[in-house]
This record gives structure tokens, C-alpha cells and sequence, in this order.
């Protein structure tokens, strides 16, 4: 299985699906454009890295099943976009990355071994370096997830029909919306939790994902100042803009005054195949890639 979507020539998977805590949104690749979302009970998903996410698993079997057209003998291959907080993302930089696949996995879980809070004896560890300029930092993406979790997740699509080969996390697959222009902060709030990147032009140099308490203005600026103060320490430059998704109906309150405490331009996340919302902006990412 594959944390970071990476397309190869081969045909795409015919469906995608995103879950989060509120529902399944859904779609035909082939048909970008007519995505749609099952909602699920409150309680069937209760994401996090430490704990089985899947509550309520006769729940979302059920729900699932009832996805999934007339069975025709072969499995149908699927996306699964998860939802950030069941996994750890992070972005590592390295003066030098070795050529063996084997040093490689063995140098990324030793520098990520103290920064998870599960084993990662029992989690999936996918990774991809980004391209380098000349005499700079290999920026290497790194995504870690319990393998029970993944597991959990996968299991009513896998007896639904579905074979799940593309697994990905919401905030990776929503970068595809992103024009790789300058310096860009992309701020995602999904249920509880604050999900904020930073790209220099295509390369990803930051990713963390932040449980809130309250969700307010005050507390997400709490996480934004520092992101902030980090491109500028560390990217020597100020961030060109930053993106909201996820802030629905608050969006045009928390834009101004974003904009006005971080001095940055702010704008919402923008897809040609609909408005992203907390629940689907990882499968409209997963289209954008494929369009």
C-alpha cells in the first residue's frame, strides 16, 4: 500500500473515496465532476493515531456496501483518502539521501522513531523525495500510519468489492489544487483538527496536523504565528499567501482577520470541480491530480 499517491502510467483507480468523521464523499474518477457524500452516524469514525478509528464497523460496512455497484466477478480498484490525524506527516530534509531503498526506509524511521506516538513496528512508513535544486537539502515527505488503522479502514471497501491500492491522507492528496507559485501556507481545519502545509513553489517543506480545543480564531492563529516566524527563518522570505479550506461559512469572517494578524494574503482553497469543504477536499485533490 502507498500513503503518497504517486501516478506511474498506469490507469486510475475507476473510484475514489474520502472519509472523515461526518461521511463518505464519492466518486468516479472517470466523472469528476458528479462527486457525492453519504453521511455517517455521529460516532461511527472517531480518527486518531492511537486508538482503532473505526468505531462502528457494521456501520460503515453497511454504508460502504451500499456504494458499491452490481458485483461483476473482479474487484474495482479504489482511492482511499483518510483523514489527516490517523496519521503522522512530516517533511524531513537530509544533506545527502542514499540510493538503497533499504538505508533509505531504515534512515527515515530512525530520524521519525522519536516524533510518532505509536511503534512504528506496527505502522506503515511511506516516503518520497521531492526534487532538489543544485547544493540544496533533499526534502524527503514522510507519512506514517498505525497499520491497524489503515486496516480497519480498508476492510468494508475490500468486502464491498473494492481493492484499495491507492491510500493516501486528505491534506497530501489536497495539494493538487494548489498553483505551485512563490512561497504558499495552506491552512485546513477539519473537525477538531488544524491541518497546515507550506510549499515553496512544488516542493512541500512543512506539514503538521494540530488537535484543537475550541477551534476558535484565536486558537488556529496560535498555530499559524509560528508557521509564519518558521518561513521566515528558515525559507528566508515571507509567505506569498495563505489558503483556507475547510472554514466553510467562516470563511469570509476569518479571512480579514487572519489576513490582518499574519500580514499575508488570504484566499480559499479553489478547485474546477467544486467548493472544497473539510469533507471532500482530499478526493478533489485525488481528481486534480488525475485531470
Amino acid at each position: 500500500m502507498s500513503l503518497l499517491t504517486t501516478l506511474l502510467g498506469d490507469p486510475p483507480p475507476a473510484w475514489a473515496f474520502e472519509i472523515s468523521e461526518s461521511g463518505i464523499a464519492f466518486g468516479r474518477t472517470e466523472a469528476p465532476e458528479q462527486l457525492s457524500f453519504r453521511p455517517l452516524p455521529e460516532g461511527a469514525i472517531s480518527v486518531s493515531p492511537l486508538r482503532d478509528n473505526v468505531q462502528q464497523p457494521e456501520v460503515l460496512a453497511r454504508e460502504v456496501a451500499a456504494l458499491a455497484p452490481p458485483p461483476n466477478g473482479h474487484r474495482l480498484r479504489a482511492a482511499l483518502i483518510l483523514p489527516d490525524y490517523c496519521a503522522r506527516t512530516a517533511v524531513l530534509d537530509f544533506d545527502s539521501f542514499p540510493s538503497d531503498k533499504d538505508e533509505q526506509r531504515a534512515l527515515v524511521r530512525f530520524r521519525m522513531k522519536k516524533t510518532v506516538p505509536f511503534e512504528l513496528e506496527s505502522a506503515v512508513v511511506s516516503y518520497f523525495q521531492q526534487p532538489a535544486g543544485s547544493g540544496a537539502k533533499i526534502d524527503v515527505v514522510v507519512a506514517l500510519i498505525p497499520v491497524e488503522i489503515v486496516a480497519r479502514y480498508e476492510a468494508p471497501f475490500r468486502s464491498a468489492g473494492f481493492q484499495p491500492g491507492e491510500v493516501v491522507t486528505s491534506s497530501l492528496a489536497a495539494l493538487h489544487m494548489v498553483e505551485p507559485n512563490g512561497i504558499t501556507m495552506i491552512a485546513k481545519l477539519g473537525g477538531a483538527t488544524l491541518s497546515v502545509m507550506v510549499l515553496r513553489g512544488p516542493v512541500l517543506k512543512l506539514a503538521r496536523c494540530v488537535e484543537l480545543t475550541d477551534a476558535t480564531s484565536e486558537e488556529i492563529l496560535s498555530v499559524l504565528h509560528p508557521t509564519v516566524a518558521y518561513v521566515e527563518d528558515e525559507l528566508r522570505a515571507r509567505p506569498e499567501r495563505l489558503l483556507l479550506c475547510g472554514f466553510g461559512r467562516t470563511t469570509d469572517e476569518e479571512a480579514p482577520f487572519l489576513q490582518a494578524e499574519l500580514g499575508v494574503p488570504v484566499e480559499a482553497l479553489r478547485s474546477r470541480f467544486g467548493t472544497p469543504v473539510w469533507t471532500n477536499a482530499g478526493l478533489l485533490g485525488y481528481m486534480e491530480s488525475l485531470a
